[in-house]
């Protein structure tokens, strides 16, 4: 069965809640060091395009047509083996997953989280 999979952002401080620390975002966290973050995985190939990114620019009116277009990615086949990879972490472990982003329920974990929870995500 697997594990309910979690969110927040790098900068606050590592939990035992946590799990394995799971970072999704596509570039690493500014000021963020490797030994603060405390990360079991980097997962850049799961992140969403560039091009998705630039267009969302974290854009709160933009959210609704981010997730469309991010979920649409997850499925394509470039981002298969990081999806599985993903889900079987979680059917093993709590897994929390990380992101630098200052608006953690408009971001790319966020939606990922919420994906990976649903029965047929």
């Amino acid at each position: 069965m697997t594990r309910p999979v979690t969110c927040r952002r790098i900068y606050e401080d590592p939990s035992e809640q946590d799990g394995k620390r799971v970072l999704v975002d596509r570039l690493w966290p500014r000021g963020m060091s490797k030994d603060r973050a405390d990360l079991d995985e980097w997962l850049k190939d799961i992140a969403p395009s560039t091009d998705l990114r630039h267009w969302y620019h974290h854009d709160p009116e933009r959210f609704d047509g981010f997730r469309a277009r991010y979920i649409d990615e997850l499925r394509d086949p470039e981002h298969e083996e990081a999806v599985r990879y993903l889900r079987d972490l979680a059917a093993h472990a709590k897994v929390t997953l990380l992101t630098a982003t200052k608006d953690v329920d408009r971001s790319e974990a966020a939606v990922l989280a919420k994906w990976l929870n649903e029965p047929e995500g």
